[in-house]
This record gives structure tokens, C-alpha cells and sequence, in this order.
């Protein structure tokens, strides 16, 4: 098994940092043992203009097998001939992968003291794999390398050059090019996306394989077109691993394109419990206020919208009224207890086909959301900073568009018969605000007229002559008379 990496550089930018980079120097060869062999790595050719690095990797058949223990690949138990006969010395394959962890842990994360501007720098890089197994041929080698900048050859190994007529084997000759990526990024590259083309691991793909994932595919993955086939292999086609990498790497690609952090994101759960809270009686008389009015609006398919951990879905899920409900939330934690707190894994079919839970941004349109009798915003809008408003207004009434839209927030006016809650402050960390009746019955208004709504407002809790209720409630109802009159 093995592998070349080649650079080249000149006088004043020496291609021999090549060394210095790999943690390996050029004069001296070296070698490691691995529990299923050994690795050398040495320099075919290391001077000032162009500097290359070999990873050969022997494999000890023997280890691997007594190491599989039945498992994977290397000890498969319908094929006991197989354990011993195999391409595992010769290609490479997740084996490989692991090796470049190992003999190259530093260079993987980018680490060179000695050399640190030029691990941040982009290098002229040449890597070359003489056998590659491919499960989907070269035009997915190309499809996993090209959208990473790789200039990709992927020449397809012949089965028997003497007998062409077999057609090709599912090795290719790999060879990549790039002058736009850093020795770490190649790296990690080739850490994950070469158990991918292989399809298969000689280990037990455990839970931390995901962690792995992610660190590897970190600044890549995310955006990476064949995301989905990528997660999938690496993962061994383990759904439950697979569903939350892909949970993950979604947080991750909305986190960027909203320009924030992961865990702000991810913040809708408290980090340090996740048990099931106990509702105020206030949280029930607006669950009991939303299901009421929802009633009155004759809806069957309904959404809520930042649906948290899942209290509401599970008041309508308690009325056969609603033929499908769908909880959305940007939040991969509050999504996992709401699926905990509805026993989703144990719940009947014809009850688990009246409800989803889906991960999405409120900030951003989406077409799974339209088409839906009602959509709920059920304490959500005073998470959202001012200036997201108009964003979350257009995805929800501007491209939705569902029939009935109920919101409810906090009023701030009634904060003042807390006795808990010191003066001038709101009532969760987390509300970017909290509008006065006027200033809420201000918005809803304005958004009621832009998006062809009416609208009207209802009080949830006990209706203070001073302060008012609690919470207030906006009732939008679309206005179809204009539509149907065009139509006529």
C-alpha cells in the first residue's frame, strides 16, 4: 500500500519544508509499528526544487485478521479463504487512512512550529495513489475530489493488460493536483474520502467515528455536494450515525451562513439537563389558547414553527382533528428531546405518519413548509434579533404562506407583576426583546397588510386592566377575497 506527496518550491521557499511540514525528515527514514503492521515513510527525492514524500504501509495479514476478529472485510465469515487472500496489502483503503493519522498526527491538524507560515500557506501538491479501490469508478473520484480544487486523473487499472477484453478492474491510478490548498487540508481530504471510495472499514464503526467525521471534514464537508454519500460511507451505512452527522453538519452550514457560531445557534436547550420541564400554568393556557384557536380556523395540517422540545406538537398529536403535524427548530438538542418526549422510536404507524420532526432556520425560505393549513410561532419571534425579523416575516407569510398563522410573545407591560423578576429585565436570557401591545399590535398589522393577511389579537392568561395579559396572541388569517375576485 502506498502513497507519495510531492511539493515544489525554489530557493528562497525551498520545496525540502516539505519536512518540516510531515514532522519526517528527509535524511533519516523512519518507521512505526501499527497494530496491523508497519509504515515507513521516506524521500524518493527531497532538494530545493522539488521535495517527495512515500508512505509505504505493510500489511500484517495475519494481524488484521486476529485483530477483525469476524468483523468487517478483513475477517469475513462467510469467506474464511478472503481473511488471507485479499487486495488489503496492495490498496488503498481506510487502513491507509488511519496510517496518515498516525505517522502524520501534526501535520494532519496543521501543527509546524517550526514552520508555521508555511502550514498556513497554500503549497503546490502532488499526490499520487498507484491503487485506489473505487466503488462508483472514476467519475466519482471525481465528483468526491474536483469541488475540493483538485485537478483529478483517475485512470482505470485494466483487470489483465494482457487480456483487454476483461474490461477494468474497480482500481484506478489516483493522482491530484492543487496549488490553492494547505498540507492539511490535503490531508484530511484523503483521511475521509479514502474509506469512502473503498466502502468498507477493517474496524468497528463506533459513535466517535462521527467526531472524527466532522473534525476531519471540518471547513469542507458542510458544503461538499455528495455530503450525503461522503456521511453515509465513512459511516459504514449505520443510519443512527449517519442521521446525526447529518443533524450536525446542518447546524453547521446554517451557523455559516448566518454568520454565527454553532452553539449560538444550538442554544435552545440549557446544556446541562434535558430532563422534561414542568409546565407553568401559563405554558398550558397558551398551549390550551393555540390548540383553541386552531380549532376555529378549521385547520387539519399543521406546522410549529421553532418547535423547542416538543410540548406543543404533543398537545395536537392528542387530537385526531390534526392529520399531520410538523415540528421545525434550528436545534439538533431540542429536536432530539422532542423526538424523546414523543417516544418517536416506539410510537404506532399510523401515529408516527401524522408527525415530523425536520431541522430548519426560520430565517431563510424553505419548501417543506408550504402548503400547511396553520403554522405556529409560539414564543419564537422575541428569540430573534431585530433586524432577523423581516427575514423570518418573508420566509413565514411572503413564501409559506399557510392559511392561518397564530403568534404569541411575551407583553412586557405585564412583566411588572413578577415579583421575581427585578425591574428593566426580561423574562429568559435569550429574548432579544419583549414588545408593549401597542408595539406588537404595530408589527402584526404592518406585516398583515404586506402579505395579504388579516388579523386579529386575543389575550392568553389572566387579562390585567392596567398591564393586560401576559401573553398576547396575533390570529393572521390569509385574505383570499382579492385572489378569488381576480379569478371571477
Amino acid at each position: 500500500m502506498f502513497l507519495t506527496i510531492s511539493t515544489t518550491g525554489n530557493e528562497q521557499r525551498p520545496a525540502t519544508d516539505l519536512g518540516f511540514l510531515l514532522h519526517k525528515h528527509p535524511d533519516n527514514p523512519f518507521s512505526t509499528k501499527l497494530s496491523y503492521g508497519t509504515g515507513h515513510v521516506f524521500y524518493p527525492e527531497a532538494d530545493d526544487r522539488r521535495c517527495t514524500a512515500a508512505l509505504l504501509l505493510e500489511i500484517d495479514t495475519l494481524a488484521l485478521v486476529r485483530r477483525g476478529k469476524g468483523k468487517g472485510r478483513g475477517g469475513a465469515p462467510d469467506a474464511a479463504l478472503a481473511q488471507y487472500v485479499n487486495d488489503r496489502p496492495y490498496a488503498a483503503s481506510s487502513l491507509l487512512a488511519v496510517a496518515l493519522s498516525g505517522v502524520f498526527s501534526s501535520a494532519l491538524r496543521g501543527v509546524c512550529t517550526a514552520r508555521p507560515e508555511r502550514a498556513a500557506a497554500p503549497l503546490p501538491l502532488r499526490i499520487e495513489v498507484p491503487a485506489l479501490p473505487a466503488r462508483g469508478g472514476a467519475d466519482l473520484v471525481r465528483r468526491l475530489f474536483e469541488p475540493l480544487g483538485w485537478t483529478v486523473s483517475a485512470d482505470p487499472v485494466p483487470l489483465d493488460a494482457q487480456f483487454p477484453q476483461w474490461g477494468d478492474s474497480r482500481y484506478v491510478r489516483l493522482v491530484l493536483e492543487s496549488e490553492a490548498l494547505t498540507l492539511a487540508e490535503a490531508l484530511r481530504h484523503l483521511y475521509v474520502l479514502l474509506p469512502v471510495l473503498d466502502d468498507a472499514k477493517h474496524y468497528w464503526v463506533s459513535s466517535d467515528e462521527v467526531d472524527k467525521l466532522l473534525r476531519a471534514g471540518e471547513g469542507w464537508l458542510p458544503g461538499h455536494p455528495e455530503q450525503q454519500l461522503i456521511t453515509s460511507r465513512y459511516l459504514s451505512r449505520r443510519w443512527s450515525l449517519t442521521r446525526q452527522a447529518r443533524e450536525r453538519l446542518e447546524l453547521v452550514r446554517l451557523a455559516e451562513a448566518d454568520d454565527s457560531e454553532v452553539e449560538q445557534l444550538d442554544n435552545a436547550v440549557e446544556a446541562e439537563t434535558e430532563a422534561e420541564e414542568k409546565p407553568t400554568p401559563l405554558a398550558v393556557r397558551r398551549r390550551d389558547a393555540i390548540v383553541a384557536a386552531l380549532h376555529a380556523s378549521g385547520a387539519a395540517r399543521v406546522l410549529d414553527l421553532g418547535c423547542g422540545q416538543g410540548q406543543l406538537v404533543q398537545a395536537l398529536l392528542k387530537d385526531v382533528r390534526f392529520t399531520e403535524i410538523v415540528g421545525v427548530d434550528v436545534s439538533v438538542r431540542a429536536l432530539t428531546i422532542a423526538a424523546r418526549r414523543l417516544k418517536l422510536d416506539r410510537m404506532g404507524e399510523r401515529q408516527a405518519s401524522r408527525v415530523r420532526l425536520v431541522q430548519g432556520s426560520l430565517a431563510y425560505t424553505d419548501n417543506r413548509l408550504k402548503g400547511y393549513d396553520a403554522a405556529v410561532l409560539s414564543e419564537v419571534i422575541e428569540h430573534l434579533d431585530l433586524p432577523r425579523l423581516p427575514a423570518l416575516e418573508y420566509a413565514v407569510f411572503g413564501h409559506a404562506r399557510p392559511k392561518t398563522v397564530l403568534v404569541t410573545t411575551p407583553n412586557v407591560e405585564y412583566n411588572v407583576r413578577w415579583e421575581s423578576l427585578p425591574a428593566g429585565h426580561v423574562r429568559h436570557g435569550d429574548h432579544r426583546f419583549e414588545w408593549t401591545r401597542e408595539e406588537f399590535r404595530t408589527w402584526a398589522q404592518a406585516v398583515a397588510e404586506r402579505h395579504g393577511y388579516d388579523v386579529e389579537f386575543v389575550p392568553v392568561g389572566p387579562d390585567d386592566p392596567d398591564v393586560g395579559p401576559p401573553t398576547q396572541m396575533a390570529l393572521f388569517h390569509r385574505d383570499d377575497t382579492e385572489k378569488e375576485a381576480k379569478a371571477a
